[in-house]
């Protein structure tokens, strides 16, 4: 005698639900032919450990189905050729004694055309948030291209200016560096501190720490040290730093408009995370140069001094702050190499690892 399951079903505009309560059902054999489904699966059922079999003549043509087992049942999902609501299951009337309404899913019509509009509605506001979040990703795009951008020109400009009065005035131009420079390396400068705020409102995926650091450590030399004391405008060392900076910068910024489309030059890659190797000491050598060498002239015009009580009768030299700086200056720079070095490492790892088809 052929044991059937027990099956429920459920319907809605484009599909029928059927749940066969089979545990641990093995064997499952689930096809359509000719508008009836056939089903035949080896499980525990309503008559215990047997093959469990059961055909239903669904109303209307169906297409081919998808069926998926768990521990407890077997369901399995058919998808109308035409979407509607059927009045009933089969073409019978009177339905086979082993199937029953599966009110764990059953809805009516309207009801389920209510599920629909709440799925459409569900839909448009997803839609909806992906075109504004695509809208949002399109202006941080253009805006960090921008700003790399101009970031780029301004350190090209100095970096070929003073290039091309070294070859032509030779060490003379080494004492006017300020005089005909300043101007754009200023603006750069000022114009880095939307590095910060871009790490601080999420705009870039990088610490803001660090970020910070290196803006306003360079704003420091630049404003402080350099712009402060007309003393420091004609020495060599303006040169050096101003060189270095700039050369820095002429291959991290069109390494940064690259990564705005998802692009990646290898040889510019590597030359962004090569050169800076000794480039970034060499600038942090300069700036410690600067520094040292504008201590007398602070202690010699009192600029920046403290003053203190009149009973004490003396000031704190802005010197002394210079003193700290140079040690914070030093520990920084073995913080900062140290997590350079592990991106480096990597970065060159993933670049050899691209021409390795087995890696």
């Amino acid at each position: 005698m052929t044991l059937t399951p027990l099956v429920y079903w459920a319907q809605r505009h484009e599909e029928i639900y059927l749940r066969v309560e089979l545990i641990d059902a093995q064997n499952i054999q689930v096809h359509v032919h000719e508008n009836v489904l056939h089903f035949r699966a080896q499980g525990h059922g309503a008559k215990g450990e047997n093959e469990y079999e059961f055909s239903l003549e669904f109303l209307l043509p169906v297409k081919p189905q998808v069926h998926k087992s768990t521990q407890r049942q077997v369901n399995v999902t058919v998808r109308k050729q035409q979407r509607g609501w059927w009045e009933r299951l089969t073409t019978k009337e009177r339905k086979p004694i082993f199937l029953a309404p599966d009110f764990d899913r059953w809805l009516e019509e309207s009801d389920a055309e209510m599920e629909i509009r709440e799925k459409e509605e569900r839909k448009n506001r997803l839609k909806a948030s992906r075109n504004q979040e695509n809208q949002f990703v399109s202006l941080k795009t253009g805006f960090l291209f921008i700003y790399n951008l101009v970031q780029f020109l301004g350190f090209s400009w100095i970096f070929v200016n003073m290039t091309v009065r070294l070859f032509i005035f030779g060490k003379d131009s080494l004492y006017d560096t300020f005089y005909t420079i300043s101007d754009v390396m200023f603006f750069c400068q000022i114009l880095a501190a939307v590095e910060v705020l871009n790490a601080a409102f999420g705009v870039v995926r990088t610490g803001v720490i660090p970020t910070l650091i290196q803006v306003v450590g360079r704003n420091f030399i630049l404003f402080i040290i350099f712009g402060s004391l007309e003393e420091m405008h004609n020495k060599p060392v303006v040169f050096f730093v101003f060189y270095l900076w700039s050369a820095i910068e002429i291959f991290r910024y069109p390494f940064y408009m690259l990564g705005c489309f998802d692009t990646e030059w290898k040889i510019l890659t590597w030359l962004r995370y090569t050169i800076w190797i000794p480039l970034y000491p060499l600038g942090v050598l300069a700036e410690a140069v600067a520094v040292i060498q504008s201590i007398p002239i602070f202690d010699e015009t009192k600029l920046f001094s403290i003053p203190l009580p009149k009973a004490i009768g003396t000031s704190i030299s802005f010197s002394h702050v210079l003193h700290i700086y140079l040690v914070l200056m030093f520990l920084g720079e073995s913080s900062t190499c140290t997590h350079s070095e592990k991106n480096i490492f990597l970065k060159r790892n993933k670049l050899k690892n691209v021409h390795n088809p087995y890696i």
